[in-house]
């Protein structure tokens, strides 16, 4: 799974579409916290980005970065997206050549050209079934920005995350075609070794990356493993 080393339709660098701060006109019935969310968006470059791209989510550039890096969708590849929803990494998969894009997610998502959705649970054997059917074969590539809704408590959603990912990774290596490869969202927190290990009996590859579209204050990272071995 390689692709040319060049830079590709969609993966632009945002950060040269915004220069200056925007302010808020007005902070008269937003609570403090509201109003430093606001603020955040409307000066984030990949915010601005996603929407003059027609990008669903700023996470698409995410996937962007660290497909420029890895070189992870090749021309034709079969990608499975598993809580995919608003869509914006198949969008990038699309974009990026992909042949085949399942996207999977337990909530609704607005159609996408060229992207099959399928509404379920990834874990359920039955939505698995859905997913190989539409592929036709093996994945080439499993990807997974799943995290789960945020408690506020750094242990607790530490172990969620990873959990989540553990049954991200359980799936991939369900539909995986023997060279394919696998991204999933983790949060450091000190539990990950395990999942490494598991990765590093399956994948020839295994690799931590923080892409530049990743907010610094974060404590996500992306685990990013390739050479799938049955």
């Amino acid at each position: 799974m390689t692709l040319p080393p060049r830079r590709r339709p969609g993966h632009d660098n945002p950060l040269s579409a915004r220069s200056e701060d925007v302010r808020l006109a007005t902070a008269r019935g937003r609570s403090p916290s509201s109003q430093r969310w606001l603020a955040r968006q409307l000066n984030d470059p990949y915010v601005v980005a996603a929407q003059a791209k027609g990008m669903r989510s700023r996470a698409a550039f995410k996937l962007a970065e660290l497909d420029e890096r890895f070189r992870l969708i090749a021309p034709g590849a079969r990608v499975v997206d598993l809580g995919a929803a608003p869509g914006g990494w198949s969008q990038i998969a699309r974009a990026s050549g992909a042949g085949v894009v399942v996207a999977v997610d337990l909530l609704a998502m607005p159609s996408i050209d060229g992207v099959s959705f399928i509404q379920g649970d990834f874990a359920d054997p039955a939505t698995v079934a859905r997913v190989l059917a539409e592929l036709g074969k093996a994945a080439d590539l499993v990807l997974s920005d799943m995290a789960p809704n945020t408690t506020g408590h750094a242990a607790t959603d530490h172990m969620r995350i990873m959990a989540l990912a553990e049954a991200a990774l359980d799936f991939a290596v369900g539909v995986l075609a023997p060279g394919g490869g696998f991204v999933a969202k983790l949060l450091q927190g000190g539990s990950e070794q395990e999942m490494l290990r598991r990765l590093q009996r399956h994948f020839a590859s295994v690799r931590h990356a923080k892409p530049p579209a990743s907010r610094k204050e974060s404590r996500e990272l992306f685990v990013v493993a390739k050479g799938f071995r049955p």
